[in-house]
């Protein structure tokens, strides 16, 4: 988590309210979605820049193979074309850094709630 996470959101990490997996690249997070994650995978949150693969790239495959997951981008950068290609790709949100991670914790909530 990052040193700007809330305490409350690391808190709630500890107490297993999110359970929290981490990919350091586009192919292991694909990867880890082919042989299945436990708890189920509810949201999934991607930056875009990333080595090999970018965030875009990433967004397109889930959904090709999971259209129903939903899937949050972040980047630094917030410019109008990522915003547009992520929209276009089927991103649920986009967010741009720094995280507001009080807003975070309610998109992740209504994602997860929709999804059920």
């Amino acid at each position: 988590m990052s040193p700007r996470c809330s305490v409350s959101t690391r808190r709630e990490a500890r107490q297993g309210t999110y359970v929290l997996h981490f990919a350091y690249s586009g192919e292991e997070a694909l990867d880890k979605l082919c042989t299945g994650i436990e708890p189920r995978l509810r949201v999934i949150l991607s930056d875009i820049n990333m080595p090999v693969m970018d965030g875009l790239e990433l967004l397109r495959q889930i959904k090709t193979r999971r259209p129903d997951l939903p899937v949050m981008m972040v980047t630094a950068y917030g410019d109008d074309e990522r915003r547009r290609l992520a929209s276009e790709y089927g991103a649920a949100e986009f967010i741009t850094k720094p995280v507001d991670f009080d807003l975070l914790k309610t998109q992740l909530r209504d994602l997860s709630d929709a999804a059920d």
